[in-house]
């Protein structure tokens, strides 16, 4: 007897092609493994044998082989119409079973993964009948009702690991392969193909002269794509040697096509992974799915290339997964987190002038070639300005006296010693009139360019982000950043009075006061995983400008410790102190308590980790959350607050939100809302 094998079945309806997806996986496997492959259409005995033929088959072949044993079988004579010869199949290291039942439920205790294959009814019958012939034709509508029957009284479609909706493209293997890598009961035998992964390299083209118009590049490159992120540094121009630069120099745009291509969701504790054509649903927590997939120091960046971007994964983290760091479990009304693997990606760095090309496959000539003709159409060629659009009508989930009065109930909270400060937030919303997802961000990127801006689309989900607040960063090499706002002033069009605003926030004792507490916060956050001793100060309660306001901003710096896991450390800061208060923990169930609904995205973080174990995240403030309402229609949703001390005034407080909405509602037309 040999050890028991690892079982993969493959299963579906007749004619979503199955039985070509099972050839080519074990041709993959059969690179680092011994594999073997069965195939149910040899033991069903006849036309009307599907649920005998599932019978046999678990007995007299899937039992065996789960010991570790042959299995002998006789197969179905289809010209006789009778039992035919003895077959022996032995077991592997590998085995697949494939064909309709491979998967039902008294095979499952013994299978080790599930793949579920899907098509649309009319392609299933075309090349079920062209690949079978004439001799199917007048069995199909039997067979059908045999697996109807089958499906109604075994629920196999909630028990399957990997699903595949097959294009019969040639891509559906390597997809399912991918996939595959996600199972934790696969990750062991897989280990080779995940080693063959890991051992990418990177392959790229470095583009010199004018720098492109970065929104003509991304339209050009990704108008199209289903989901795409643009980490948008929008105010890109000025000083290179101000403070706060570095937060402005690159532009990252990528989308999930291409070879290694993937998209990651996560909602109700599961993370639903997406490689071309196959799903696999993981679950558990999200940090530790992060860390499986991200944080192993593998890929290095090419000779003058100092972005810290190596490809990887981008996309959103929202607030309502401080359920893993310490707060209350509170459904969101948007996924969790949605993140895109993009296997080749375009980054600008407005500081060189240099645009790069970064791919994992070295034969993506025709996507390079894409890339070079993008370059050369949008160089100099801003997009021409977007007409007038319908002007959305805002509410707020709170009135104003509604929210002074939770501002009350949080103050009486900081004197009964449970906080010292509440980052209280509310929510404004309207119904879409009809607004361009594209258009609104251009005009949200012009009327407040920000350095962490950013463009998310995932399907019906968009994301128009201008947040100026790094979160974290945390380089190849360990160095931790974070770099909170706290403390915000309008701007006005007078320069004599921009200047007394300015020194007026420079000077108020209660916003340094909040950021102060604040950066005490982040302090303690960076050291569970920095090196000892290695956590300072470098900027404390610094005022920088934007476009509609000045903000108080401090520096946090640290080093990680060596071989510390990166996405706990992550996890161990998030969601951002500036977006809490202090006490962390204590004041989310406060903030629970005063809340009236899920942050979802909003509070949460927007960025990359990338492949050398590099992140950077920003927190998703001054953000239009662009999301279907579940009629046909689509909601516009903006997020605002503030911190609350106890030296607070609600009046100034609740100005405060409404200064902070403005450079968002005002590029839509929009006022806030009254009452």
């Amino acid at each position: 007897m040999t050890p028991a094998p690892v079982i993969i079945a493959v299963d579906g309806r007749s004619g979503a092609g199955k039985t070509i997806l099972a050839v080519e996986l074990a041709a993959r496997l059969r690179m680092h493994h011994k594999v073997s492959l069965f195939h149910l259409e040899d033991i069903y005995p006849g036309w009307n044998g599907l649920a005998a033929g599932i019978e046999r088959y678990v007995t007299t072949v899937l039992a065996p082989l789960h010991n570790g044993d042959a299995a002998e079988w006789v197969s179905w004579d289809w010209e006789k119409h009778y039992d035919g010869r003895s077959h022996v199949t032995l077991p592997a290291e590998i085995v697949i079973v494939e064909g309709v039942g491979a998967a039902a439920s008294a095979a499952r205790p013994m299978l080790d993964a599930v793949v579920w294959v899907d098509a649309p009814d009319d392609e299933r019958k075309h090349r079920a009948l062209a690949r079978d012939g004439s001799s199917y034709e007048q069995f199909w509508d039997s067979w059908a009702s045999q697996e109807d029957e089958w499906l109604e009284t075994d629920d196999v479609l909630e028990h399957l690991d990997v699903r595949v909706r097959n294009r019969a493209d040639g891509n559906a293997p390597e997809d399912v392969l991918q996939a595959l890598n996600y199972l934790p009961s696969l990750s062991p035998v897989l280990a080779p193909e995940l080693s063959a992964r890991r051992g990418l390299s990177l392959n790229y083209e470095r583009h010199e002269g004018v720098l492109p118009d970065p929104a003509a590049l991304f339209s050009g490159l990704y108008g199209d794509s289903p989901r795409a992120v643009w980490l948008d540094s929008s105010n890109a121009s000025g000083n290179s040697t101000a403070p706060g630069a570095d937060r402005r120099r690159f532009s990252i745009m990528a989308d999930d096509s291409g070879t290694y291509g993937q998209w990651a969701r996560h909602a109700g504790g599961v993370t639903t992974i997406t490689a071309g054509q196959a799903s696999v649903a993981a679950e558990g927590l999200f940090f530790r799915w992060l860390d499986s997939v991200w944080g192993r120091r593998t890929l290095k960046g090419p000779d003058g290339y100092e972005c810290g971007f190596t490809l990887g994964w981008l996309g959103y983290l929202g607030y309502e997964l401080k359920r893993e760091t310490g707060g209350s479990n509170v459904r969101s009304h948007t996924p969790d987190a949605q993140l895109i693997f993009a296997g080749r990606a375009v980054v600008l760095d407005h500081q060189s002038g240099h645009v790069w090309a970064l791919t994992l496959d070295p034969d993506d000539g025709e996507w390079l070639a894409r890339v070079r003709h993008a370059v050369g159409r949008s160089s100099g060629k801003p997009l021409p300005a977007p007409g007038t659009p319908p002007v959305p009508s805002f509410s707020s989930r709170d009135t104003e006296d509604d929210y002074k009065g939770k501002i009350t109930d949080a103050q009486h909270q900081i004197a009964e010693g449970n906080t010292y400060e509440v980052c209280l937030t509310t929510t404004v919303s309207a119904k879409d009139p009809g607004l361009d997802p594209w258009e609104t961000y251009l005009a949200l990127r012009n009327r407040n360019p920000a350095p962490f801006a950013s463009y998310l689309r995932f399907g019906e989900l968009t994301v128009a982000s201008t947040s100026p607040e790094r979160f974290l960063r945390i380089t190849s090499d360990g160095g931790m950043r974070a770099e909170p706002i706290k403390g915000t002033r309008a701007r006005a069009n007078d320069p004599v009075i921009d200047d007394a605003l300015r020194r007026g926030l420079e000077s108020s004792l209660k916003d340094r006061a909040e950021n102060i507490m604040i950066v005490d916060l982040l302090r303690n956050d960076l050291s569970h995983f920095a090196v000892p001793g290695s956590v300072t100060v470098s900027r404390l309660c610094a005022v920088e400008s934007y476009a509609t306001v000045h903000q108080m901003v401090s520096t946090i710096d640290a080093q990680l410790r060596p071989g510390a896991p990166r996405a706990e450390a992550v996890a161990a800061a998030f969601p951002a102190g500036s977006m809490t208060g202090a006490p962390k923990v204590s004041t989310m169930d406060i903030l629970d308590q005063l809340e009236s609904g899920p942050r979802g995205i909003y509070s949460g973080a927007i960025g990359y980790f990338s492949l050398n174990a590099a992140t950077d995240l920003a927190v998703v403030i001054r953000t239009l959350v662009m999301g279907p309402d579940g009629d046909a229609g689509r909601m516009l949703s903006l997020g605002v607050g503030g911190a609350i001390t106890a030296d607070s005034t609600p009046l100034d407080e609740y100005e405060e939100i409404r200064t902070k909405a403005f450079g968002v509602l005002s590029a839509l037309g929009a006022e806030f809302p009254e009452g």
